[in-house]
């Protein structure tokens, strides 16, 4: 019989993740927890820490995107300065909301810095088809300054 609950839950954890999740969450809240789909639920809360700091992680690469592109790609900066500073404001946003949700991942971002501007780095030159020489070799920014919104270089 146990046997055959795991099935079903592992079953429908495969075939409709949307009626898993309702049925999980049924069971929790009624105590049931014999009847948990427990390796699942374990893997989806486990991964709920990765969904943020792939999330964290997007968000400053594409901050330090946007500041590059305000500084480097002169050539495009008239015609886009603003479009690029909403970008950077609307990046900013949702990285302070991820970090009230979890300040726990601020530490998190301060180690993730160096790689967030060295894959900015990259998304600017490919956007803007500057050589990646043209990027400075160290970040262009601290923390406080990616999280302060009226700060630009």
């Amino acid at each position: 019989m146990v046997i055959e609950l795991r099935r079903a839950n592992t079953s429908l954890y495969k075939t409709d993740y949307n009626l898993w999740i309702l049925d999980t969450v049924t069971k929790l809240k009624n105590q049931d927890l014999s009847d948990l789909d427990w390796e699942n639920l374990i893997e989806e809360v486990e991964d709920l820490s990765r969904r943020d700091k792939h999330k964290l992680q997007s968000l400053l690469n594409h901050i330090f995107e946007h500041l590059l592109l305000i500084v480097y790609w002169q050539a495009e900066l008239i015609r886009n300065q603003e479009h690029w500073e909403r970008e950077i404001l609307n990046f900013r946003l949702q990285l302070l909301q991820v970090l009230e949700d979890s300040p726990s991942l601020r530490k998190y971002a301060r180690d993730y810095l160096a790689e967030g501007y060295k894959r900015g780095k990259k998304l600017a030159a490919k956007h803007s088809q500057l050589p990646l020489s043209t990027f400075p070799e160290a970040s262009i920014a601290t923390l406080e300054q990616v999280l302060d919104e009226d700060w630009l270089p």
